[in-house]
């Protein structure tokens, strides 16, 4: 990708400095920015990339000076490896200070981040973060010491308290050009006359070490220093922590402990097992049948529906057109209602619960690392667990996370195996509600259908797609204890999401199904169908229509599958052909967009005839 002015694609006020966020992945810079911009943020699409740039107005009290906060993504070092990196480095070279991110428990990691911007001669200052979990982990950091050595303001926050955020906020204009590697002994005769050439001491450096975008951009070769500039500046580091750092061993062992036990298979895995035992607990037996019962069962089928029916055929008759579209069987004021806010909102956020408390505790990393010889084997990395984890919650949000992801082959694998086998939070708190009741036998039979076709879906992919999967470089944060107000705050926040996304398309979903039935088509589709539902799946005919409202909303059919009186047999097949079913309409769009045309359709219709080869199979099988 060329070297970028951001100002063409970010929308810049005349006169505003730019203040630009930088840091390592997972080192809380959201927060930051948060703090900075409050809700008024755009979002812009970097071109030649996936990835997304966000920028906010900040206007600091009793300062004459506007400024505008723009975010980088998580990066170890300013360079053209890939496009986080370019990224990163367009936005960086146009500020006028950076405020740099750093996770005070890997300062060895984080400074050599820090290090490299101060040596591009570009005014820092340093917010040291997680101060609380160094404090766990048994590390003292001199700061005054730390400020000395590289020479910029250091301010100590921990951001997830909003501690020390307001102290950063008001002294953005303190930022200073620190102490460089380069001296008279090494390379600063070099730097200073490229820097006179170009006239910007940031690129001169970046072309030193080898960046051939930015040396193409000024019309120069690039320069081989670039092994030797990394090893002085990881020397400079490894001096400054020495000097900054002591250890007090009695602190935190017992989270180190439990964390590195949950990255050895021979722990890791019960660990994981039972973490996946929990969640189905949580989700498919307290929210899909105790909260679920409350809500869909007594409040919305035994006193909302009945009310609301009451109202609308006190004006319209029931079996009229509008009365069927209104309160009919797939009423928009009836089974949309009750679908979105009695059965699928507890179901979703009780799966979003969950999955925040895996984020917020530092475990999520921990599950990639244990996954990854595992994930190796279908043509991914460790990585691609974050996607998978979060396909749970959102695919169509899951299949944007597949950016991060090292090439284009593993987003390929990723995005049609989010699309073939892994259900959403709906649709999973849907079958998990209607399969518990059969038996362990049953939900055994599913799980393993489920992984049996991903595995091999996966396999096949990694086969015959060219290449090979990239190696797993993750961080692993410290082991944590989650705050209960983040944890409810994220899933207020994706509920939210969820229903503001969802309930349009359940009510046109149960437009189209109300019109299909009043005018025969759904009579004719079920009946034209009976060779495959009858036939090749052994279920009634009426499951046709569960497939067409799958098309809209994998769970908007799932739920559907409620209204029908299957055996056991036909529940667990039903649920297998409908968790293979084609993703729903949000995330085709979404993988049009991420991926090619040719892609997208490939996945969909693969995703068919997955479905119902495998769900008839299965049925005779059965």
């Amino acid at each position: 990708m060329e070297c970028c002015d951001i100002s063409h694609q970010i929308d810049i006020p005349s006169g505003s400095q730019k203040i630009v966020l930088a840091g390592n992945p997972n080192v809380g810079k959201s927060i930051f920015f948060n703090k900075f911009t409050g809700i008024y943020v755009a979002v812009s699409n970097y071109p030649g990339t996936t990835l997304d740039i966000s920028s906010g107005m900040f206007n600091p009290q009793n300062k004459d000076n506007d400024y505008v906060v723009l975010d980088t993504p998580g990066v170890y070092g300013v360079s053209s490896f890939n496009d986080e990196e370019a990224v990163a480095r367009d936005v960086i070279l146009a500020a006028d200070a950076v405020v740099n991110i750093v996770d005070a428990v890997h300062l060895e990691r984080d400074l050599f981040l820090t290090q490299q911007i101060i040596d591009m001669g570009i005014p820092v200052i340093v917010a040291l973060n997680m101060m609380d979990e160094a404090e766990r982990n048994g590390l003292k950091i001199n700061i005054d010491q730390l400020s000395s050595e590289l020479g910029v303001p250091v301010i100590t926050t921990t951001a997830i308290k909003g501690e020390g955020l307001e102290e950063v906020k008001n002294s953005v204009d303190k930022s200073q050009v620190g102490n460089s590697i380069f001296n008279s002994n090494f390379l600063k005769q070099e730097l200073d006359s490229l820097t006179e050439k170009i006239s910007s001491r940031a690129e001169a450096l970046l072309i030193m070490e080898g960046d051939p975008n930015v040396a193409d951009k000024n019309k120069m070769e690039a320069m081989p220093h670039r092994e030797k500039i990394y090893q002085k500046r990881r020397h400079r580091i490894n001096n400054v922590i020495d000097n900054v750092i002591s250890e007090n061993g009695e602190n935190g062992s017992l989270s180190n402990k439990i964390g590195r036990l949950m990255l050895k298979p021979l722990t890791g895995i019960p660990m994981l097992l039972a973490a996946l035992y929990l969640l189905y607990e949580l989700v498919g037996v307290f929210v899909a049948q105790t909260v679920v019962g409350l809500t869909e069962e007594t409040f919305f089928l035994k006193i909302y529906e009945p009310f609301i029916r009451g109202i609308v055929t006190s004006i319209i008759p029931i079996d009229s057109f509008l009365g069927q579209l209104f309160v009919g069987e797939f009423g928009l004021f009836t089974m949309t209602i009750t679908y979105t806010f009695g059965l699928l909102l507890p179901l979703v956020a009780g799966f979003y619960f969950f999955l925040s408390i895996l984020e917020d505790s530092g475990y999520m990393p921990r599950i990639a690392a244990l996954v990854d010889r595992l994930l190796t084997s279908i043509g991914l990395n460790g990585r691609a667990i974050i996607p998978m984890l979060l396909g749970f919650g959102c695919v169509t949000m899951a299949t944007i996370t597949t950016r991060l992801l090292g090439s284009k082959r593993e987003r390929i694998i990723a995005t049609f195996l989010l699309g073939l086998a892994i259900p959403c939070s709906a649709q999973l708190g849907v079958i998990a509600g209607l399969i518990a009741p059969l038996g362990f036998n049953y939900f055994l039979i599913y799980v393993s259908t489920i992984f049996a076709v991903y595995v091999l879906a996966g396999t096949i992919l990694n086969k015959v797609l060219p290449g090979k999967s990239t190696d797993l470089l993750i961080d692993i944060p410290p082991l944590r204890m989650p705050r209960l107000s983040n944890v409810l705050q994220k899933t207020y926040m994706k509920s939210k999401s969820f229903i503001k996304e969802a309930g349009p398309i359940f009510a046109v979903g149960a437009l189209v199904v109300s019109v299909m039935q009043e005018t025969g088509m759904l009579t004719a589709i079920q009946n034209s169908l009976i060779p495959l539902t009858v036939g090749w799946l052994q279920l009634p005919k009426e499951t046709a229509t569960v497939f067409i409202m799958g098309i809209i909303r994998r769970d908007f059919g799932a739920a559907g599958l409620n209204t029908l009186s299957l055996t056991a047999v036909q529940t667990t097949v039903s649920l297998v052909v409908i968790t293979l079913f084609v993703p729903c309409i949000a995330s085709m769009m979404t993988m049009f967009r991420e991926r090619s045309w040719k892609e997208a359709l490939f996945i969909w219709f693969g995703s068919w005839f997955t479905a119902f080869g495998v769900g008839g199979i299965l049925a005779y099988l059965l």
